[in-house]
């Protein structure tokens, strides 16, 4: 039996994470990418149309690189996908490796914004206008994915960016995947709902995820296939049904479909800061509240959260009046 099977890796054979491969043993080629060009109807700007697709800048999910290109590890319905994006004159490429290329390059328009109407869209402020003229590659993206961004939005419950984005960067290098293809380093896709389900509690403590906010992802993973369903439905419906899931709300339910229906007007309330930013930006109101914002985004009514979008593009924000909110640790509890 000696010398019929290559010997099982040990402490010796490893050096810096990696097991030493034999001489003489090639390493397994990376597959031919699968591509598919697209050609938008308008103008197309990709760090904004996929910047909300990205949840922190260390982000394992998603990579901007310094050539423009933008790199995506997707769970799709037919396995894990790696996505590179690039936007070259008046077109864009889309290369994909894994068993989600076919499904990644097939939802590559809409990812790109082809389903979003941005000239039905009529500025009621100068602001708005102004922003909407020197940003005309706007578009708002469906992902055509519900749990990639819902797990996150969850995260991001009751807690500082800092918080969550660590937090989500922590548990998917720990318990996802490496990116099929040649991904850039790091990158990995998020685990399946059957691993979300297995994480053990002291592990969501490490990452500083209270027991409120894991509790809520488990829910929503123990029934994920019919969320993910709700990608079919119009916003509101598919708003509805996420909330049925005690923990997710209102603000959480928005966050989502934003992302994965493209939902033009699909507004955040009960946010700490968007309020007081549309506010003060249209009417110099830093005080406003969600009812106060809804009031002023009424003109808007279809388009509310493009107009929030273009708002935030602005820059026009009300001057800080408190410290920043302190950064929490229960993992070092």
């Amino acid at each position: 039996m000696a010398g019929r099977f290559a010997p099982r890796p040990t402490r010796t054979t490893v050096r810096g994470g990696q097991v030493a491969v034999p001489a003489g043993v090639p390493r397994q080629a990376v597959a031919p990418a699968k591509v598919r060009t697209v050609v938008p109807d308008g103008p197309l700007d990709l760090g904004l149309v996929l910047g909300p697709l990205r949840r922190g800048p260390g982000d394992p999910t998603f990579r901007a690189m310094p050539d423009g290109s933008v790199w995506r590890a997707c769970r799709t319905p037919a396995g894990a996908g790696t996505l590179r994006v690039t936007a070259r004159g008046a077109e864009v490429r889309g290369e994909a490796w894994g068993p989600g290329a076919e499904w990644l390059l097939e939802q590559l328009p809409e990812l790109l914004g082809a389903a979003d109407d941005p000239s039905v869209f009529v500025p009621r402020h100068r602001l708005v206008a102004v922003v909407r003229h020197r940003r005309p590659g706007l578009r708002l993206t469906r992902t055509g994915l519900v749990l990639e961004s819902l797990i996150p939005s969850i995260l991001e419950q009751k807690v500082t960016a800092d918080e969550a984005y660590r937090a989500w960067r922590l548990l998917v290098r720990r318990f996802g995947e490496p990116a099929p293809g040649p991904a850039p380093d790091r990158m990995c896709v998020m685990p399946d709902a059957g691993t979300w389900r297995l994480i053990p509690s002291w592990e969501w403590h490490r990452a500083g995820v209270d027991n409120k906010r894991a509790s809520t992802i488990l829910r929503a993973v123990r029934v994920a296939g019919r969320l993910e369903e709700a990608v079919r439905m119009p916003p509101a419906q598919a708003q509805a049904r996420l909330e049925v899931v005690s923990g997710i709300g209102p603000w959480t339910s928005a966050e989502v479909v934003q992302r994965s229906h493209g939902a033009a007007d699909a507004v955040t309330v009960g946010d700490l800061h968007l309020p007081g930013i549309v506010g003060w930006a249209l009417a110099g109101d830093r005080d406003a509240d969600d009812s106060v914002m809804l009031e002023l985004l009424e003109p808007y009514a279809g388009q509310r959260h493009r107009a929030a979008r273009l708002i935030l593009l602005s820059g026009r924000v009300p001057a800080r009046r408190a410290p920043r909110m302190p950064r929490g640790d229960i993992g070092r509890l």
